[in-house]
């Protein structure tokens, strides 16, 4: 094995906690590699990258806050560093792959979107070798091309796939308020995830009916379906709901397991999904209903910098999960019912909002 006179040090930047242990795992396991950090977005990083800067970083593409390209790009400008792309955006032949290269990359590799983990496990050998080559890259002789105006339409168009996702909770009086909502939203709303607590068997009527009267489409939700702007996916009756990430995309899982707050599906068990995977690219809100099912969800889905509303008392039918929210401090606004449309529709940059 070829001698190095000091391990390489390397930073792992991903949003996705099981991809920085396993590539941590995978790189440490090398006697020539230390991983001497990791950050799940680029700018925590750059505060590690400032207490001891690496030899190389491996970066994802989508990324809360800021995505892989735009730091690329900063980090190519300001303090070149050799940089090895890991994202399933970044696939050979891509628009996002070429304007990775474009930027400085000195490396690429494609992960799949599904079962990572054990991905990154297999290819060790790949991801070791890209990022030894990384360390003796000389990036003299790597040129930087900044994007023309309007280059990076492509991959705009896929980051703000997930800007905004909305996650709804409700129960007694729920059904009608959800109506009122989502009967008022245009056809490109954000995505919607809803938890009405209503028993196994009557979600999908309900859902078809909303389909008929609203604009945007009204499902009842379907284990690994997307997350589309221009729809809502209510969760099935008696079964849990909850949103996870692959690459650029929102999904959802639908699934059993023990009822929580006595309720399944239960608005905590979704509020706190969403909270891991969106963060400030959410909107999180609390309607009618009894009892404090999605209070503690909607605390985390606020202190991820999520968009929180609540239902004011006077719109309420049941005015019980708004009222533990808001106690708990989870709520950045309350809001009559008719205005909670209006504040989907303005997103989670709202001024005031956070």
């Amino acid at each position: 094995m070829t001698q190095f006179k000091r391990r390489i040090r390397v930073i792992v930047i991903d949003d996705s906690a099981v991809v920085r242990q396993v590539l941590k795992q995978v790189l440490s396991r090398q006697p020539d590699i230390e991983v001497i950090a990791t950050a799940s977005d680029p700018l925590f990083a750059i505060k590690k990258m400032e207490q001891e800067w690496p030899d190389v970083v491996l970066l994802d593409i989508e990324m809360p806050r800021m995505d892989g390209l735009t730091f690329l790009r900063k980090l190519m400008t300001e303090r070149p560093t050799p940089v090895v792309i890991c994202s399933s955006l970044a696939g050979q032949g891509t628009e996002v792959g070429m304007q990775a290269m474009q930027a400085g990359a000195v490396a690429i590799l494609t992960k799949p979107t599904s079962a990572v983990g054990d991905f990154l496990e297999e290819n060790s050998a790949e991801i070791v070798a890209a990022v030894r080559a990384g360390a003796a890259a000389n990036l003299r002789n790597v040129r930087a091309v900044q994007p023309a105006s309007g280059a990076n339409k492509g991959v705009s168009a896929t980051l703000r796939s997930t800007e905004c996702i909305v996650a709804i909770g409700t129960s007694t009086g729920g059904t009608v308020a959800l109506e009122e909502v989502l009967t008022a939203l245009p056809s490109d709303s954000p995505g919607l995830v809803i938890v009405q607590h209503m028993p196994a068997g009557f979600t999908a009527a309900f859902a078809s009916r909303l389909n008929q009267v609203a604009r945007i489409n009204v499902e009842e939700a379907r284990d690994g379906q997307r997350v589309l702007p221009g729809s809502a996916l209510i969760a099935p009756g008696g079964r849990h709901l909850t949103v996870l990430r692959n690459g650029a995309q929102y999904m959802v899982k639908v699934h059993d397991g023990p009822p929580v707050n006595c309720h399944r599906p239960s608005v905590d068990v979704l509020f706190r999904s969403v909270a891991r995977v969106a963060g400030r690219n959410a909107i999180g809100i609390i309607m009618t209903g009894m009892g404090a099912d999605g209070a503690r969800g909607l605390k985390e889905m606020h202190e991820a910098g999520a968009y929180t509303l609540a239902q004011d008392e006077a719109s309420c039918v049941v005015y019980g999960m708004p009222k533990e929210a808001v106690a708990l401090g989870a709520v950045s606004r309350v809001l009559p019912l008719q205005g909670i449309a209006a504040a989907i529709i303005r997103g989670p940059s709202e001024a005031g909002a956070r």
